[in-house]
């Protein structure tokens, strides 16, 4: 047997392991075991007696909750157990608020700690009234805007929209009592930021990884930011590569646009807003990385989030608005539209990748070889077709220089190797696809981690 996420091992009592308890009663619940050592092995307990009556007051006194303290024996040796239930309200130690995660207990902070307190009440982030945001505050054109796209996706009703502000702010739930939610400053106010630090999404192009060409900035609320964000990635980010189907002249991008709103769009649902870093799309000449400061729901890996294709908005209401407008088809099937087009425009699945510091997606094309050679397309390279000589040892040169400076950029490694950078590239989707290597971080300011030799 093993410590793990509800259990936890010590060798003898001590009152700070009462910040132990705090943490399994505000995450799953748990056992705390003392008279055992971190292999398991029963080390005993000299005074058991005492502290089956001292441990439940001092938790009582100091936690406010209830706690079972039970006497076990193994031969000679005598050991306590401390069961810990669960509380469906925020238990504070001192004033602090511990949390188990894993096997390891820690203390919450800024928005983290807001986010726990928010579920522990069963709200949510967007949903938090704002006694400072007023009703008149809120700006018309948005209003407008909302209402134009509503229409056209009929998912709200004509008279609705046809009522006042009031009473289609009541419809999409953004009211509690006189107060309008957070929710209602980031769809329909002039300048969300004014109540949301980083309500905003900063698009930049990439030469390399360290080499900024130029960057913009994309303001306003949230409708505008979604239309503004893809028609600037259309006219002046992204490329249009020329191809000819017979004597038709046909222009494609690399990548599909819808799969392209749609992670957008997911961004902004699942976006942690109380973080202050705006959502970061980093634009290369042929891949595109979305990043933002989210986070994955409870327990959940990037696996599961690809199995199941979908999990709850991070904000519902921001969600729920998004939905009547027609920007979203169903709340949760993002990733599943995302791959369906990408698969369907014939490049490759992006790449999901989530650390603490948010959630990661990167779209990766190949460019025609027709543009390199100024003439007509005539065949197009498919994902996992290269043409050419395979990597060969090329992955294992990598993975040396990349585990003496794990922060090399794709230019810096084709040099030190002496290959071309398409070279490398292809390498490292190699590694990737192996599961050898992961990219840790956003294109800028991320480095390289090795997986497996």
């Amino acid at each position: 047997m093993k410590e793990k996420q509800n259990i936890e091992w010590k060798v003898s009592w001590r009152d700070e392991y009462i910040k132990w308890i705090c943490g399994f009663a505000n995450a799953a619940g748990g056992t705390l075991v003392i008279g055992k050592n971190d292999k398991g092995i029963i080390t005993g307990v000299d005074n058991a007696g005492r502290l089956l009556e001292d441990i439940p007051n001092k938790v009582r006194d100091i936690l406010g909750i209830i706690v079972d303290v039970n006497l076990k024996s193994e031969g000679p040796k005598e050991y306590l157990e401390i069961v810990v239930d669960p509380y469906p309200y925020p238990v504070s130690y001192k004033g602090e608020y511990h949390y188990r995660s894993g096997s390891t207990k820690q203390e919450l902070k800024g928005s983290a700690l807001n986010a726990f307190l928010l579920k522990k009440y069963g709200l949510h982030w967007d949903g938090v009234p704002m006694p400072s945001l007023l009703p008149e505050s809120l700006e018309e054109k948005a209003f407008e805007l909302f209402a134009g796209k509503a229409v056209k996706s009929k998912r709200l009703e004509d008279s609705v929209l046809r009522e006042n502000r009031d009473v289609l702010l009541g419809k999409l739930h953004l009211v509690e009592g006189p107060y309008l939610k957070r929710a209602a400053a980031l769809l329909f106010h002039e300048d969300p930021e004014q109540y949301v630090t980083g309500a905003y999404v900063k698009i930049g192009f990439f030469k390399t990884d360290s080499d900024l060409i130029y960057q913009d900035e994309i303001h306003g609320n949230l409708f505008q930011q979604v239309d503004n964000t893809i028609d600037l990635l259309l006219t002046k980010y992204m490329k249009a590569y020329i191809s000819y189907e017979g004597i038709q002249r046909v222009e494609r991008y690399l990548f599909p646009v819808p799969a392209l709103r749609e992670a957008l769009l997911n961004a902004i649902i699942h976006k942690d807003y109380s973080s202050g870093i705006p959502i970061q799309i980093s634009v290369y000449e042929d891949k595109i990385y979305f990043w933002n400061n989210g986070r994955l729901p409870e327990n959940w890996t990037v696996e599961r989030l690809l199995e199941k294709h979908s999990s709850q908005p991070f904000n519902p209401l921001i969600a729920n608005a998004f939905f009547r407008t027609g920007l979203i088809e169903a709340w949760g099937r993002g990733i599943e539209k995302i791959l369906n087009e990408c698969k369907q425009h014939g490049v490759y699945p992006p790449v999901f990748d989530y650390e603490p510091s948010g959630l990661m997606l990167l779209f990766k094309g190949i460019i025609p070889d027709s543009q390199d050679k100024d003439t007509p397309e005539t065949t197009r390279k498919t994902p996992g077709k290269t043409p050419g000589k395979t990597p060969g040892k090329t992955p294992d040169a990598i993975l040396l220089l990349l585990d003496e400076n794990p922060s090399l950029s794709i230019p810096e490694i084709a040099e030190r190797i002496n290959k071309s950078e398409s070279a490398v590239e292809r390498a490292i989707r190699k590694l990737r696809e192996e599961v050898r290597l992961k990219r840790i971080g956003p294109a800028k300011g991320g480095y390289w981690k090795i997986l497996k030799e």
